[in-house]
């Protein structure tokens, strides 16, 4: 059985045959940069370099939105780990992917393309395992993949928390809100697979979006392809082997009143090569209202519910999130 999802079958039958259409130069070639880097091992030195890594992770989400973390406590052999084990259950054939039995878990769950796409750019050339932490423990025929992800889970959670703690105090909002309202039960971790695309000017492997959590925490491998919008323009990100990518998602530039900033990032098909990736996203439960923490507020204070039902309308009638935009005052 064949473990590709019928990308090109599906585009061919929505936006015409450009699958057999002549391949143009890829559209999305844009400047490389590297994305403030830094050194969490010094928040467990002096309170010199203590401060000045907290003001570099506060200065990095206010003006990029985007950081790389080393030093961040998740080893080298529980990443390269999830990764050989996430390639083996993306090899598994396109019909068993599609079954939820696969993983034991619910309906949902694997996820590819787009079926939403109106147009050729919000396809997205690309397959996802979407797991929330409380139903980790369900992978019973994954053994392997079951205990990796548990032991990132645990890591990633605490470094979400550890940051979104620093990034609320910096606003003066020292509280336990993110402990109490982004637990085990609302979190999550989604694995991509991202395959070679015949038609890789033609389409995304993830279209452009901003992420609707509080933060993510990302683990690449060193294919490349994600890119960011900075100051209206597109930048590529370089891989750094031994970092992690943080960036700010909805929630937290809502919370924080435009502080910190979500940005708009996609991922970029490539033509001959697959690319890996797996997150963590630290999201509150659905009933948990979204307020900013000082005043004027720009924003209108909403609940996480309320906020995935506006975006998964935007979605199904435009074929695009517009986002944040629907709840400013």
């Amino acid at each position: 059985m064949e473990s590709e999802p019928p990308f090109g079958e599906f585009v061919n039958s929505v936006f015409g045959n450009i699958v057999e259409q002549e391949e143009t130069e890829a559209k999305f070639d844009v400047d490389e940069c590297e994305l403030p880097l830094i050194d969490l091992g010094h928040l467990n030195l002096g309170n010199l370099e203590h401060e000045e890594c907290k003001r570099k992770i506060c200065e990095a989400s206010a003006e990029w939105g985007f950081f790389q973390i080393v030093n961040h406590g998740v080893s080298k052999e529980i990443l390269s780990r999830i990764h050989r084990e996430q390639v083996e259950l993306f090899r598994q054939p396109f019909q068993i992917k599609t079954n939820e039995k696969l993983l034991n878990l619910s309906s949902g769950c694997y996820r590819w393309g787009t079926q939403t796409a109106i147009t050729q750019k919000q396809f997205a050339w690309s397959e996802a395992f979407h797991i929330p932490l409380s139903t980790i423990f369900q992978l019973s025929e994954f053994e392997g993949l079951r205990s990796s992800l548990q032991e990132f889970a645990i890591k990633a959670s605490d470094l979400a928390q550890q940051i979104a703690e620093i990034l609320a105090e910096n606003l003066g909002c020292k509280s336990t809100f993110f402990f109490k309202n982004c637990l085990p039960s609302s979190c999550y971790i989604r694995m991509n697979r991202y395959p070679a695309c015949p038609v890789s000017s033609k389409v995304f492997g993830l279209i452009p979006h901003t992420d609707s959590d509080f933060l993510t925490v990302l683990h690449q491998d060193q294919v490349g392809g994600l890119q960011l919008q900075k100051d209206g323009k597109w930048i590529r990100v370089k891989p750094n082997p031994d970092a992690l990518v943080i960036n700010i998602g909805d929630l937290f530039q809502a919370w924080s009143n435009g502080v910190y900033k979500s940005l708009e990032h996609r991922v970029v098909a490539n033509h001959e090569i697959e690319r890996f990736s797996f997150a963590y996203f630290l999201c509150p439960s659905h009933d948990t209202v979204i307020q900013s923490c000082c005043e004027p507020s720009i924003y209108r204070k909403f609940s996480f519910r309320e906020y995935r039902q506006q975006v998964e309308e935007d979605v199904k009638t435009t074929g695009d999130k517009v986002g944040l935009s629907r709840f400013r005052r």
